[in-house]
């Protein structure tokens, strides 16, 4: 393989809001290793997750397919092992790509091209497995009201399974750093880590949730307004219980959750550590991201399911000094199968078939002679976090409007450079009926929610056999992290 072909060290952790950095103008957390890293490379300021939800969202980063192609809208849907992934590419193009940690794919294909796979998710592998016990902290990992009330200084599971990624991270990292160094190692590594945090529980360790615990402060958009009558938001904060969350539970879970970004970066600190230990930065396409954010209280709600920017807008960092330039900011509106796009570009890797994703490299290096359409979608469709009957609803970025469309029900429209913080919801308003009606209709071109709909009910008749069929065969999981539930405490029971 030609060594100018670089290594790729690609972090995706889960949940994470894009605000809360200091590259993005975070006030708490301050001198971060992220930080450090968007200085050495590119912050890319409006990528947009292709679904509010992990498996969607995940699924949708692995084959550069929207979910509505890959069919795969709720976290029990599994991706057909058929098609192509980020790591099949990457193997096509020569790598052996490695993966540690999260990938939270359904289904007893837990590769996905990946060659090799040294920690596993900590759910069962497909539907009906063994189930899980989260022991004292059970029910805080969903969007429920219980993960605020259960809040604070503690430990999870969550943490405990990304000290073991991290375990297996050193080591590997060290090893093919040493082995390249010396020149016994002639092929670039490709080695992809998957964080559980900052996913609830907010739960951190003490240590962790201390340093931000006196000085957190309640979210900035405390009062519902723009959608303080949509009928969706209306039912949403009812089944959640965000009407009743206290003061503090809110500064408790935000402390906690501070706390846990805050750790996630003392990870990446130490990886990039030994890159540069080991004189690999130069040569290393390092990406970092998230599959969607976290409310946090804004507009009064919590978790994600959502297409306010909190909950849809996610952090991307990419850096590699022979290639990419150095203390840039990209505005460009991208969607996260861009993010695999331009991966795949960088690493001299084929492109996948049958996606809609693009590169941003080409207007990173030559804006004037590649201009990029600033446009982004994402939808969400559930059965089970939804009124009767689901909810079917995409949202579409383009330019500086957004527009977000609930099937049967009114839509939602913003404009993100005259209101930032999506308190002024322009739908009803005459003045903007015809950006309402192109949005519309670019929205709708290639989605249908009935037929989204018809199929999610065969999904779900689908997953009901196979439930059962796990349940009575035991079959075992192949790659499977052991969830102890003696892992989940507060150091101060409720």
């Amino acid at each position: 393989m030609d060594r100018q072909l670089p290594n790729l060290l690609y972090i995706h952790s889960d949940q994470h809001a894009q605000h809360v950095l200091d590259c993005y103008g975070d006030a708490h957390l301050r001198h971060t290793h992220l930080g450090a890293l968007a200085a050495r490379g590119v912050a890319f300021d409006n990528v947009y997750c292709d679904s509010p939800i992990c498996v969607p969202s995940r699924m949708s980063m692995l084959t550069g397919r929207r979910p509505y192609e890959n069919q795969v809208w709720a976290n029990e849907h599994q991706l057909d092992s058929g098609t192509p992934t980020l790591a099949h590419a990457l193997g096509a193009a020569g790598y052996r790509p490695v993966l540690i940690g999260r990938m939270h794919a359904v289904g007893p294909d837990q590769l996905h091209g990946y060659t090799q796979r040294l920690v596993g998710d900590h759910g069962p592998n497909q539907p009906g497995g063994p189930a899980l016990d989260r022991g004292a902290l059970e029910g805080t990992a969903g969007p429920e009201r219980i993960s605020l009330r259960l809040s604070g200084p503690g430990q999870s599971a969550y943490q405990v399974h990304d000290e073991d990624v991290m375990q297996e991270a050193r080591a590997f990292l060290r090893t093919a750093c040493q082995e390249l160094q010396s020149g016994r190692r002639t092929m670039p590594f490709n080695l992809s880590l998957g964080f559980m945090l900052p996913h609830p529980p907010y739960v951190a360790r003490r240590e962790d949730y201390e340093r931000f615990a006196e000085r957190m402060d309640l979210p900035r958009k405390r009062t519902p307004f723009s959608d303080a009558l949509h009928p969706f938001m209306q039912w949403w904060r009812s089944f959640t219980g965000s009407e009743a969350v206290t003061h503090e539970e809110t500064l408790r879970a935000r402390a906690a959750y501070w706390g846990l970004v805050y750790r996630v970066d003392q990870w990446v600190g130490e990886l990039l550590r030994i890159l540069e230990e080991h004189d690999q930065m130069d040569n290393t396409l390092v990406v970092y991201t998230s599959d969607h954010g976290d409310m946090l209280g804004e507009h009064g709600l919590w978790w994600k399911h959502v297409f306010y920017e909190e909950s849809v807008k996610v952090p991307l960092i990419m850096s590699w000094p022979n290639r990419l330039p150095q203390g840039v900011r990209c505005g460009a509106v991208m969607s996260g199968i861009d993010v695999t796009a331009s991966m795949l570009d960088l690493m001299g890797a084929p492109a996948l078939p049958n996606s809609q994703a693009r590169s941003i490299v080409p207007h990173l290096t030559n804006p004037q002679d590649h201009p990029w359409d600033n446009v982004a979608f994402s939808e969400y469709c559930s059965r089970m976090y939804a009124p009767e009957g689901g909810c079917y609803q995409r949202m579409i970025r383009r330019d500086q409007w957004k527009l977000i469309h609930y099937h049967g029900q009114p839509s939602q429209l913003f404009n993100l450079e005259e209101d930032p913080d999506e308190l002024n919801d322009l739908a009803s308003n005459p003045d903007c009926a015809s950006v309402l009606q192109r949005l519309r209709e670019e929205l709708l071109a290639d989605w249908d929610a009935e037929a989204i709909a018809l199929r999610m009910e065969e999904l779900e008749s689908a997953n009901g056999i196979l439930q059962k069929w796990g349940r009575n065969t035991g079959v075992g999981d192949s790659i499977r992290w052991h969830l102890d539930p003696a892992m989940n405490y507060l150091d101060e029971p409720a």
